[in-house]
This record gives C-alpha cells, structure tokens and sequence, in this order.
C-alpha cells in the first residue's frame, strides 16, 4: 500500500467529493485518482447528472434487460429460479457457512485488539450523529423488514419441524431428536432462529461498514468498494477490476433489497386483506410497492438528515412500542425467563448450528442457512456502506461492539418475544390457527390473540411500510454513491432514478416467480460478493496496521 502519514491540513478534498478530510493524525493512501474523475457531468433538460460512465452504464443496462425479460418470459423464467436456488444452496451451503464464521472471527478479534482503538475519520475525529440517532437508522437499515415477517413465523416454524420431527428440523434433522419433546423443541427452536438474527449477520455488514469507512475517512479514497481493494490492486483498483467489482456491489444490493421489498409487500398486502379485506391478488402488492417508492422518493429528496434519520427514528419508535406491548399483556414471566433460556440456548448450540461440514439437517443448513448467509450478504453493500456513512468518529471497538453485540441483543428479545408468545398461544392456549396461518400472516393471527389487537395489527403494518421505506431511501443513497465514482452529494434525480429501479426489479422478481424468484437472485448476487468480502478481510486488517498507533 503506497500511502504517507499527515495531517488533515495536508489533505483538501475536491469540493464535490462530499468525503470530509481525517480530523487529527491518519494515514492518507497516497494516489493521484481524483473522486469523481471518470464521471459524466451534464445538465439535461435542467436535471444534473454526475455519473461513473460504465459502473453506472453497464449496471443499468444489464438490469433493465433483466427486468424486461423476467416480465416477458414469466412461464419460462420460474423453473429456471427454483433450479439455481436449489443448486447453489445445495452445494454451496458450507461455503456461506463457512465465510460468515469467518466474519465474526474477525469482529471479535478487532474487539479485543489493539487495533479496536483505531478511530474512524482520524484520531480527533467527532461523532456525527447523537447514540440514538445512530442505533436507530442502524437497526431500521439492517433487518427492520425481517424481524417483522419472520419474527413470529420462524421461531414457530423451527419448533414445529422439532416438534414434529420434519426433516426440515434444525440440529435433529430426520433423526427427530426433539420429536414430542416441548422444552428441547422451544430450546433448539428458539437457538436456530437467534442464529440466524444475530452475530454472523451483524458481523457480515460490520465487515462491509468498517473497510468502506476505514478507506474512505482514514485514508481518503471513495467511498466505494473499489477502495477496500487498493491494498491488494493498487492502482489498477481505479481500471476494469474496480468497475467489476462496483458492479458486482450494485447488483447485490438491488436485488439483495429486492427480496427484502418483495417481502415486506407480501406481508403487508396479507395484513391489508386480514383486517380491512384488501384484495388477495399480485395487484394489492404492486399497488403497495408503486405507493412506498413514492414515499421513498419524498424522502430521499428530504435527505439523509431530514429524511432517512427522522423515518429511522420513527421506526423504531413504533417497534420498541409494539415490543414492549406484547411484553407487557403477552406471557410476561416467559418472555423474561425465555431471554436468558434462549441465549443460553444459542451459545450452547451455536458450535453446532455454525458447521459447515457433515450435517444430518441438510434442508435447514441449505434451505435456511444458506439462504440467511446470502441474504445478508447481498444486503451488506447496502446496509454497509449506509452504517458507514453515519460512523464516522467511532473508534473501531465502540463501532464493532455496536454494529454487532447491540442489534444482536435487540434481535434475541424480539424473537423471544414475539416468537415465544406464539409458542405460547400454541402450547398453552390450543390456538392452532397461530401456526396453521401462512407465513405473512402468522405475526397478525398472533397479535389477534391479544388486546388491543386491531390498533397493533394496525402499527405492525405501519411499521413494514415504513421499514419498507426506509431500507429503499437508504438502497437508493447507497447504489447511486456507487455509480457516482464513490460521491456521497451525487444530485438527487439519480436516487431517485434508483428508487424507482429497486420498486420495478421487486415487482418482476414477484411476478416471474414470486418470492423463490426473489430469493433465488439474492443467493445469486451473495455467491461472488462473498468471494470479494473474504477478500476484504484481508484488506481491512492491513488498512487499520497502517494507520497511526491510537494511545
């Protein structure tokens, strides 16, 4: 790595770049690339555009294609989606495996390290936003529309393959080792399901956050994923094997957020159809996507700071509400004991849940596993760069620990809260519609069984619009800082050419295959960036031994 260490009174970055100089000592990669300066600057029709020329060209291009020929050849393309899903989850399940306990390896041992003092943006770097204003669009960026969907739904699912001794069973497998037992189908139930939720995802976006901040405030280059691999590439980081890689980032995170939309548009088109009487039908949900991009726009044009901050904000408003609220009038005494049960739990099986070789319970390691690992990892340029653009003055111990252990907490009490009290309903009460329902629905028939239940019902589908909008206005800030050569003030038509694009690519995906389609192209675009993070391990690890020693 061809770097010197100054000064930021050394350092004056281009006035568009929007990439504010270290505070205090850093090591500053020494380059001639200017940010920005392969871009395409014009004013059409009075709407600037500044544009990495082929990033965004080719990106653009190959994805229309795709969208119009998903949408042309729905009858042809579907059976093409089940048949990838299956091959790649099949034969590849170890590898994801394997790649995210590597992930959290390094989390923890950044943690620990010396290294851990490092701050983020230079030695006098200050934070930018207040802890709560952080944890909030961390949380409401990460997982928002997951927790919603599969927090009543895969708690119950995993124990009832337990329970029932389904081949889909996680640990037992086909063996049906916790078949008719309660406590041990609860416990591994309850494990798998935390597993999934908490450190191997938090530790694939915290590899992807710190390289990009890492690179990006400390050592002055865009804030891109091109820059993570100038210790590897050097120069020619700035060529053809940086625009592979920038386009790789920008199909991962659309069609990684394309799950996650098409997802939340399922759930909240059968909360509609369960308490108003919405039409069940493919419109419901275009309709429901046309109507949140909208929404998105408006805040992407507000802003990061007026915008995505206050809807985070919001957001988790109204979750810690609903949380606390099934807490409050749910199974209030198993909620809190089921915490420390079901981290305990975890740990203990979380050795065997995280190997990657020989396992008895095929179809959960591929069919769940896999696909969680892909997921997040075709989210994590997204979620990523997002955490990073708002971590800037964190040391990278505070930002590790945060990243990691604070969402994985909230993660943990959620899923037993809502989980648990479906469980409950079932076990205790004989409320078999509670996991008889579909998985969209499973969250509404559980909060149907406690007061109040059409005003939470209610907030439950507010929050998956708002989490819906917010993952989308988040993407759009995200994608178009990497079409734009790394800027991070690009103009604002650009995000919202973006936004529109994350709308159309979930509504093709759910039309030329429904939610297989959309899962099908996460696990597609999460093989090769899995690659590029291994990758990035290496590089993060290099870029923060360079930086000057923190006292």
């Amino acid at each position: 790595m061809d770097n010197n260490s100054q000064n930021p009174d050394d350092y004056t970055p281009a006035p568009s770049e929007g990439i504010p100089a270290p505070e205090g000592a850093a090591n500053l990669i020494d380059t001639d690339y200017v940010i920005g300066q392969d871009n395409i600057t014009a004013s059409p029709m009075g709407f600037s555009i500044d544009l990495h020329g082929k990033v965004f060209t080719i990106s653009s291009l190959l994805i229309v294609l795709f969208v119009v020929l998903t949408l042309a050849l729905q009858d042809q393309i579907a059976p093409i989606y089940d048949a990838v899903f299956n091959f790649l989850t099949g034969n590849l399940a170890w590898f994801f495996i394997l790649s995210a306990n590597i992930f959290v390896i390094l989390c923890l041992f950044l943690i620990v390290s010396p290294l851990g003092k490092i701050r983020i943006g230079g030695a006098a770097a200050k934070p930018d936003f207040t802890y709560m204003g952080w944890f909030s669009m961390l949380f409401a960026a990460g997982m928002g529309i997951g927790l919603m969907f599969y927090g009543v739904s895969e708690p119950l699912t995993h124990f009832g393959t337990a329970y029932d001794g389904g081949s889909w069973a996680p640990l037992g497998g086909a063996a049906g080792d916790f078949e008719g037992d309660e406590a041990g189908s609860i416990a591994v139930g309850m494990a798998a399901t935390i597993f999934h939720w908490g450190l191997h995802p938090w530790a694939i976006y915290s590899v992807v956050a710190l390289s990009l901040a890492l690179f990006a405030f400390n050592k002055g280059l865009p804030l891109s994923m091109r820059s993570v691999f100038y210790p590897i590439l050097g120069e020619r980081v700035w060529g053809w094997p940086g625009h592979v890689i920038d386009i790789l980032a920008v199909f991962a995170t659309l069609f990684g957020l394309a799950t996650s939309l098409g997802i939340g548009a399922s759930q909240a088109a059968a909360g509609l159809t369960y308490l108003f009487g919405a039409p069940e039908s493919d419109i419901t949900m275009i309709l429901l996507i046309i109507g949140i991009t909208i929404i998105a726009i408006g805040s992407i044009l507000a802003g990061v700071d007026k915008g995505v901050q206050l809807l985070s904000k919001i957001n988790i408003g109204l979750a810690a509400a609903l949380l606390f609220f099934v807490i409050g009038v749910g199974p209030t005494l198993i909620i809190a004991t089921g915490f420390f049960e079901n981290l305990m739990s975890y740990v203990v099986n979380l050795p065997a849940l995280s190997n990657p070789f020989g396992r008895e319970d095929a179809n959960f390691s591929q069919g769940w596993t896999a696909f969680y690992w892909a997921w997040w990892i075709s989210w994590s340029p997204y979620v990523g760069m997002f955490i990073a653009r708002v971590s800037r003055g964190r040391t990278v111990r505070e930002f590790i620990i945060s990243v990691l252990l604070v969402p994985s907490t909230v993660s943990i009490l959620w899923m037993t809260a809502f989980g648990g009290t479906a469980i409950d309903q079932y076990l205790s009460q004989g409320i078999e519609a509670v996991r008889d329902a579909g998985l969209e629905l499973q969250l509404f028939v559980m909060l149907e069984q406690l007061p109040l239940s059409g005003i939470t019902s209610f907030i439950a589908i507010v929050l998956v619009i708002v989490f819906f909008v917010t993952s989308s206005d988040s993407g759009s800030l995200v994608i178009d800082s990497i079409t734009a050569g790394g800027k991070v003030d690009a103009p604002k038509p650009q995000r919202v050419f973006w936004a529109i694009i994350e709308g159309t690519i979930a509504i093709a995906l759910l039309l030329g295959g429904g939610l297989t389609a959309l899962q099908t192209m996460a696990v597609s675009t999460g093989f090769p960036f899995t690659i590029i993070l291994l990758v990035a391990c290496y590089a993060i690890i290099k870029g923060l031994m360079s930086e000057p020693k923190a006292v």
